[in-house]
């Protein structure tokens, strides 16, 4: 049985490049955020998780959804889909690889077949909208 997996990720631009993360272990990069915990809104899960991997707080008023992007899910079994609900919001501190997180990078569009497969829609995205160089 196919299943969806709700994650909300935080998109952050800086002079053409989008803030990108690869957790241990894995061989393509994410952009920054997890899976939604019971009761949490998308609010929550986006502070809670770039807190936990990235050691940064999201400034909370200033958070604007971007999009809701859906593809394959990378590494799991054919027909499992990804849900990522995208935001981009002001934080305080650098952010620094935590938690599960062994790199964090900043990429441009030419990184696109180094990110997972729904990675790669926003990635067309931001290229589209003129935001990822």
């Amino acid at each position: 049985m196919a299943t969806i997996i709700d994650k909300i990720a935080w998109i952050h631009l800086r002079e053409g490049k989008v803030l990108s993360t690869r957790s241990r272990g894995k061989d393509v990069y994410y952009l920054p955020g997890g899976k939604r915990e019971p009761g949490e809104t998308d609010l929550d899960t986006l502070i809670r998780e770039i807190d936990e991997e990235l050691s940064v707080a999201i400034v909370a008023a200033t958070a604007t959804h971007v999009g809701t992007y859906q593809a394959q899910a990378h590494g799991h079994a054919v027909g499992d889909t990804v849900q990522m609900t995208c935001y981009t919001a002001d934080h305080h501190g650098t952010p620094t690889p935590s938690s599960e997180i062994e790199e964090v990078t900043w990429l441009t569009y030419a990184a696109r077949d180094r990110v997972s497969p729904v990675d790669q829609i926003i990635f067309d995205h931001l290229h589209k909208t003129g935001q990822l160089h």
